[in-house]
C-alpha cells in the first residue's frame, strides 16, 4: 500500500474527522499555494529529471520550508527515486509526502509532540516568545485543554512590563476557568512566577503555566531575565521546568526561525507553539524548524477559537497539506 493511501485510510476514518477538518481548514492557505504549483509542476513534467528537481526545490523554498531542509528533502527524494526507479513525474508525489514526515520526524517517534511533564507532582510549563506571537493566546487556549483532560491549572502572570498583558492573561483564565497569580505591572517577573509556584502547590494543581516577558530590543536582558526566572523555578522545584514552549507566529514565515534560534540561545525550549497557521501560505516553516533546529512542534494554532490549538502530528500536517491532491487519487 502506498504512503498516500495509508494517510487517506487513517484520515477518512470517523474517529478522525475532527482533526482531519482542522488540519484541512486550517492549512487551506499553504495547501492551495503548494499543492496547486506542485499540480502544475507534475502537469508539466512527465518525467522525474533533473529539471523537475530543481524547480520542486524552487516550489519547496516559496513555502519557506527552509533552504537547508529542502536541500536534504531534494536530496533523498533522489535516492528514493532511484532506489524504486521511478520514471513518472506522478508516481512522485506519494515519495514527496512520505519524505516530507521522515524528514519532520527523523529517528523519534511520534509522542515527541507530547507535553513533558512530572508524574504526581507539580508541572511546570514556562512559556516564552516575542510580543504579538500570541503567546497569551496560547497559554489561554493550552491552560483550557488541559484543564479538559481533567488537570488543575493556574497561571502565572510573569509578562509584567507589556501594557495590558497581565489583563490579557486574566481574561483567558476566566475563559478557561482556571487561576491567575498576578502583580503589579513593572513587578520582578521572577518573584510572580515565585508566587505562582507557591499558589500552585497550595493548590495542588497539577499545572502552573508561566508567561514571561517577550522583548528581543535587548537579547542581554532578555536572556538575563529569563535565566533568573529559571533559576527561580529549579530552586523551588528540581527538575522544573519540565516544558519550555516558545511560541512563534507561522506568518512571519523565516523570521520565526531567527527568532527560534535567539530563544534557543537564552533558554532550553524544549518545544513549539507555532500560532497563525490558519493565515499563512508559509506553513512549510514548522518542517524547517524542526530539521534546522531540532526541536519539536508541539502545538499548533489552525483557528482562533479556544479549541483551535491542536497538539501537532506531522502525518496531519502532510494530509493537510496535501489534501486536495491526495483525495482526488485513488
Amino acid at each position: 500500500m502506498s504512503f498516500i493511501q495509508k494517510l487517506k485510510n487513517k484520515f477518512q476514518q470517523p474517529e478522525q474527522e475532527e482533526v482531519t477538518t482542522k488540519y484541512k481548514d486550517g492549512m487551506k492557505k499553504t495547501s492551495q499555494t503548494l499543492s496547486g504549483k506542485l499540480n502544475n509542476l507534475l502537469a508539466r513534467y512527465r518525467k522525474v529529471d533533473e529539471d523537475f528537481f530543481e524547480e520542486l526545490e524552487e516550489l519547496l523554498i516559496t513555502a519557506d520550508v527552509g533552504v537547508m531542509t529542502v536541500m536534504d528533502l531534494i536530496d533523498e527524494l533522489k535516492l528514493e527515486v532511484k532506489r524504486r526507479n521511478i520514471k513518472d513525474s506522478n508516481a512522485v508525489k506519494d515519495v514527496i509526502s512520505e519524505k516530507l514526515v521522515d524528514i519532520y520526524y527523523g529517528e523519534d517517534e511520534p509522542e515527541i509532540a507530547t507535553l513533558n511533564s512530572a508524574p504526581d507532582q507539580l508541572s511546570v510549563i514556562l512559556v516564552v516568545g516575542v510580543n504579538g506571537a500570541g503567546k497569551t493566546t496560547s497559554i489561554g487556549k493550552l491552560a483550557h485543554q488541559l484543564k479538559q483532560e481533567g488537570k488543575r491549572v493556574v497561571l502565572a502572570a510573569g509578562d509584567t512590563f507589556r501594557a495590558g498583558a497581565i489583563e490579557q492573561l486574566e481574561i483567558w483564565g476566566e475563559r478557561a476557568e482556571v487561576d491567575v497569580i498576578k502583580q503589579t505591572a513593572g513587578s520582578d517577573p521572577a518573584a510572580v512566577i515565585f508566587d505562582g509556584i507557591q499558589a500552585a502547590k497550595s493548590r495542588k494543581a497539577d499545572v502552573l503555566i508561566c508567561d514571561t516577558a517577550g522583548r528581543l530590543q535587548n537579547k542581554v536582558n532578555l536572556m538575563n531575565e529569563l535565566a533568573k526566572v529559571k533559576r527561580v523555578i529549579e530552586r523551588e522545584i528540581p527538575g522544573a521546568p519540565h516544558e519550555t514552549l516558545l511560541v512563534l507566529d507561522a506568518t512571519t514565515g523565516q523570521n520565526a526561525l531567527s527568532q527560534a534560534k535567539t530563544f534557543s540561545e537564552a533558554t532550553n525550549v524544549s518545544g513549539i507553539v507555532l500560532t497563525k497557521l490558519d493565515g499563512t501560505a508559509k506553513g512549510g516553516i514548522v518542517l524547517a524548524i524542526r530539521h534546522e533546529l531540532d526541536i519539536p512542534v508541539k502545538y499548533v494554532g489552525l483557528g482562533e477559537q479556544i479549541e483551535d490549538l491542536q497538539p501537532f502530528d506531522a502525518h496531519a500536517f502532510v494530509y493537510g497539506l496535501f489534501a486536495d491532491m491526495l483525495e482526488e487519487d485513488v
